[in-house]
């Protein structure tokens, strides 16, 4: 069993901060690194792989620097975003090729089970440059198991595939997980993370912004202030009743839209309330939508609470 840990780890580019002094633990179990496009998963899972140095802090693994230590390098497996791949190559000569430079004493019985293990045997004679977006994900999922290491590093692992690898991937980490390793995978989807990761670390614009299993990051987005565009018969009786509660911090009437913009602090009550406040004031509704579900919106609200 093996843990990372980041302390006040950051990685700047020119004037350009992609990671901002992060802290956080990952230890054995399936984590789930959540956060929208852009927000630093890359750059702090390359940090944790030992692939970029931190311009501040550090990244240990099991209490010893990753950064150029060719022993941490032994115990992890990368699977990197992009397809950096020997589109030359076949699948078996990819992986074997990992294998050697792992210097396994069977390369060939460790390629070969690495391969199996994520369902590729049937296209390892094959080009890697023939693959689909989904096989390629697996072909590199093989070369970072392919040493057998503790600690297993993901980047986006799902995209591309389809729902049966989909499956088959989320069977496989949560196997691994339950093993004792160490896994983390990131994503931008929350309902992905879900079905997989017993801990979940959301991460924003380079920031660390929540942290706990999907339940309190469930309940973390629930509880913040909704913006929601309502359109009735009647906008102004409607505002006036919805200005009276206390589940409504602000009400805007928007001439202009001809809507109200209602902001929702207490959600549970407002929306139990509005359909009753809207018969009691004989005011029909049209439209009630939410204007700030983006998981951007989302994710802003958390590292601003």
């Amino acid at each position: 069993m093996s843990v990372v840990h980041i302390d006040r780890a950051s990685r700047w580019y020119g004037n350009v901060v992609a990671v901002n002094d992060i802290t956080m633990t990952i230890g054995p179990g399936v984590t789930g690194l959540l956060g929208p496009n852009g927000a630093g998963k890359s750059t702090l899972i390359h940090m944790m792989g030992g692939f970029l140095a931190p311009s501040a802090g550090k990244v240990t693994l099991d209490d010893s620097a990753v950064w150029r230590n060719h022993l941490a390098y032994r115990r992890i497996g990368l699977v990197p975003e992009r397809e950096a791949l020997y589109d030359n190559l076949t699948g078996w000569q990819f992986v074997l090729a990992n294998a050697k430079l792992h210097k396994l004493p069977d390369p060939r019985a460790a390629a070969r089970a690495a391969i199996a293990t994520v369902e590729m045997a049937y296209a390892q004679g094959r080009r890697v440059g023939t693959y689909s977006k989904g096989m390629k994900q697996r072909i590199k999922m093989a070369t970072a198991l392919v040493h057998d290491p503790p600690v297993l590093l993901l980047d986006e692992p799902f995209n591309g595939m389809d729902p049966r690898q989909r499956l088959h991937l989320m069977d496989l980490l949560r196997s691994m997980g339950a093993q004792g390793r160490t896994v983390l995978f990131s994503s931008h989807i929350l309902e992905e993370v879900e079905q997989v990761a017993s801990h979940i670390e959301v991460v924003v614009a380079g920031r660390h912004a929540a942290s706990g299993d999907f339940r309190e990051i469930r309940r973390l987005m629930a509880d913040r202030p909704h913006q929601y565009v309502i359109r009735s018969s009647d906008d102004r009786r409607l505002a006036s009743w919805l200005i009276s509660d206390g589940s409504s911090a602000g009400v805007e009437l928007d001439v202009r839209d001809q809507c109200l913009r209602v902001q929702a602090v207490d959600f549970a009550r407002f929306t139990w309330l509005l359909p009753q406040m809207a018969r009691d004031a004989e005011v029909r509704l049209f439209e009630v939508s939410p204007s700030d579900e983006s998981l951007e919106s989302v994710f802003a609200y958390l590292i601003s609470a």
